[in-house]
């Protein structure tokens, strides 16, 4: 039997080389799955397209006891420039709603821009939501009823859902769903840029022409230098009476992306006669808007949009708390 000298001495050992036991892969994604309500299952790191790129997974946030057999499905894409970010980010926008047993939640990664050039992260998007659509009697969900909400890159490609949705070149071949439409019936676009080739018009913290803006490493080259290219970037593109109804919501004093980007999205689906609401935040940043109106304009969008309650939102303009 070993003395608790001996004992002290070999933990001590283990400490100082770093001597751990095997750690397992379950064990691993037990370590670092979320805390979650009780009411609320995780399906972490599910492939939406079957043994492809490490970034082609989505995680799932599902009610353990859902108020109906099919629930509208609301679906987070992340931020980062196109070359950062995870899908981890998504719990605080998708898992209150689905702790209200109305909701199912989703979260996907995408092909990052040192992965793949544009048009692959859209080719992402639309496979994740093909997946979604292919699996929904699976997880109970009303495949007519797909929400998308994104923050700064992700808000722009959750607005080029929006806005794609019978767009035939930017669909892709991922996945074994392709028999499934892309299309999405409600987007809320958090300050995501929608056209690169103004964006240096409103003078910020980055020079957007430059090679290497992140506009330029997601498309492959100077934006200014390949608008033909670019053009297939922007939601302005494709704005059409069949859209998706959208929420924006940006701050005016923006420095990364102005909002002018959501004031040029917001003209052209209201010219289209797209139900379309901008939610202006005075002296707003890129997000982390303290107001917390915001939060409750978005509850009520999803209410409007996806369980089909009669809410009235105005265009308003917040004002962001002093303190």
């Amino acid at each position: 039997m070993k003395t608790f000298l001996q004992r002290h001495r070999l933990f001590t050992l283990v400490l100082v080389l770093g001597i751990a036991t095997p750690v397992t892969a379950q064990q691993a994604r037990r370590r670092d799955a979320p805390r979650l309500p009780k009411t609320v299952t995780f399906k972490q790191d599910v492939e939406y397209v079957t043994a492809g790129h490490e970034r082609q997974k989505l995680d799932l946030y599902l009610p353990k006891q859902p108020a109906g057999e099919k629930l509208p499905v609301v679906v987070f894409i992340h931020g980062g420039g196109w070359k950062n970010g995870d899908k981890a980010g998504g719990r605080r926008f998708v898992v209150p709603l689905v702790a209200q047993r109305k909701f199912v939640g989703a979260s996907i990664n995408y092909r990052l821009s040192q992965h793949a050039l544009w048009p692959a992260q859209i080719h992402d998007c639309k496979a994740a939501i093909r997946w979604l659509r292919g699996n929904a009697k699976e997880y109970g969900i009303d495949p007519e009823r797909i929400g998308v909400i994104g923050t700064s890159a992700g808000g722009h490609l959750v607005a080029m859902l929006g806005t794609t949705g019978e767009v035939k070149e930017l669909e892709g071949d991922l996945g074994n769903h392709n028999d499934q439409s892309s299309r999405v019936a409600a987007v809320v676009d958090f300050f995501g840029p929608t056209n690169f080739l103004t964006m240096n018009d409103f003078p910020g913290r980055l020079n957007h022409d430059s090679a290497d803006s992140p506009e330029s490493k997601l498309i492959g080259g100077p934006i200014q230098e390949m608008k033909k290219k670019v053009k297939t970037a922007s939601p302005l593109t494709y704005v059409s009476p069949e859209d998706a109804a959208f929420l924006i919501v940006h701050g005016s004093d923006d420095p990364l992306v102005p909002i002018d980007q959501s004031i040029q999205l917001d003209q052209a689906l209201d010219k289209a006669k797209v139900s379309s609401t901008l939610i202006q935040i005075k002296d707003g940043q890129h997000g982390r808007f303290r107001n917390l109106k915001v939060n409750e304009i978005v509850s009520d969008f999803w209410s409007q949009q996806l369980l089909n309650q009669k809410i009235h939102i105005p265009e308003v303009v917040l004002e962001e708390p002093t303190e």
